[in-house]
């Protein structure tokens, strides 16, 4: 039984000013592109439930909707440690959903299929993570919210220029009827006292500076969650070496993916590059034509491994390289480096499509690095491979 004509003394959790004002304002619509960890999840779940329970009556509905299911319940579970038990709050966990004194639903939802989020009316909703949200799903939240004439919080991380939060918040920030448009910074919330500065020091040193920028100071790329950067790319093309390899990277395909092979020279030019699909007898006979005695870092990861053995067999300088969610983060790093001072050259292929295509991608356990579904980066891995070679070599330090 939800407890009846029950008082409760509440006060609002700390937030520092930027936080709060970025949620707690008279706009109908607040739009808030913000640094990761700065605090806009906690204080667009604190206005959610002050609507629900400050503003809302028995049968009213509130929704948090984020990309995907395990997101929300992160939030939901949240939600569930901070309302204190005397409160009567009754928590549905296969559901989602949280029945709170005073009646009112706040129910936690994924915008991962649009259709199912049409019908119910919505009194106050928060779309989280909303650059990695479907536009779709921002459609159907708008149109739950009409009859009602409910208030949205939009937020997310910056996630490059092609995403239709990007183009909102562009909007909210030209002046948009009803719209207040936000930016929160690593420094902001830093200053606020929710971040530490060495650790934001730290993500500057260990992170592309285009993947920095877009997740601690809000400020986006000119392509779509792209590492590298399209400008930066497009300043490292040129033809193909006619100099001698001095290290190779190989990729070796698995299932549907290609085997790349991509030699630099000594002024890390690609001078030798091969992209195919073969049998493995046929592939390990073309790496070994390729590679004779010039130093070579393979993938090992999984059943690369017994690959990378098959090759040092017959190879003398074959090197294996195992990827972990740290040791991939390193190597885009480097690549990334490479790329964003034009030391790195190569030619307008398959290797230029890639590396447009690559993306990263923010989650709850680091940032992870990957083509977007249904391509390749076997050529981005190889040419990060052979570069990691190059920097073992004498007289270029050791990575």
């Amino acid at each position: 039984m939800v407890p009846q004509n029950k008082q409760f003394n509440y006060q609002r959790p700390p937030m520092y000013d930027k936080q709060r004002d970025a949620v707690f304002n008279d706009s109908r619509y607040s739009l808030v592109e913000a640094s990761t960890k700065s605090g806009k999840t906690v204080s667009c779940l604190i206005w959610l439930i002050e609507q629900a329970i400050l503003h809302g009556q028995a049968g009213q509905v509130y929704w948090w909707v984020s990309p995907t299911v395990a997101q929300s319940k992160v939030v939901f579970r949240r939600m569930k440690q901070w309302l204190p038990p005397a409160m009567g709050t009754k928590f549905n966990e296969s559901e989602l959903m949280a029945t709170l004194t005073n009646g009112t639903v706040i129910h936690f939802k994924t915008g991962e299929n649009p259709d199912k989020l049409y019908g119910e009316d919505v009194h106050a909703l928060v779309i989280d993570e909303a650059s990695r949200c479907r536009e779709e799903s921002y459609h159907a939240c708008r149109s739950v919210v009409t009859a009602t004439n409910g208030p949205i919080r939009m937020i997310g991380n910056v996630r490059g220029r092609r995403n239709w939060f990007y183009v909102m918040c562009r909007r909210a920030e030209q002046g948009l009827d009803n719209y207040i448009y936000s930016k929160i910074t690593a420094q902001d919330a830093v200053d606020g006292g929710v971040l530490d500065a060495d650790e934001i020091e730290e993500a500057k040193v260990s992170l592309p500076a285009v993947v920095f920028n877009e997740l601690y100071n809000a400020e986006p790329s000119e392509n779509h969650a792209n590492p590298f950067g399209e400008e930066a790319i497009r300043a490292c093309i040129s033809e193909l070496s006619t100099d001698a390899a001095t290290v190779f990277g190989i990729d070796v395909a698995k299932s549907v993916d290609y085997t790349v092979i991509i030699g630099l020279d000594q002024q890390k030019r690609v001078c030798y590059f091969e992209r195919f699909q073969l049998p493995w007898n046929h592939t390990k006979q073309k790496i070994v034509n390729a590679v004779g005695d010039v130093e070579c870092i393979v993938d090992s990861t999984g059943v690369g491994d017994s690959i990378t053995e098959d090759l040092q067999s017959l190879l003398p300088r074959v090197e294996g390289f195992k990827f972990s969610s740290p040791s991939k983060q390193q190597l885009m790093q480097l690549l990334s480096n490479e790329i964003g001072t034009k030391a790195v050259r190569f030619p307008d292929n398959e290797i230029v499509d890639e590396l447009l295509s690559f993306e990263y991608e923010h989650t709850r356990t680091g940032v992870k690095y990957n083509a977007p579904y249904g391509l390749h980066d076997d050529c981005v891995m190889a040419l990060a491979l052979a570069l990691n070679a190059h920097r073992n070599q004498p007289g270029f330090g050791v990575w």
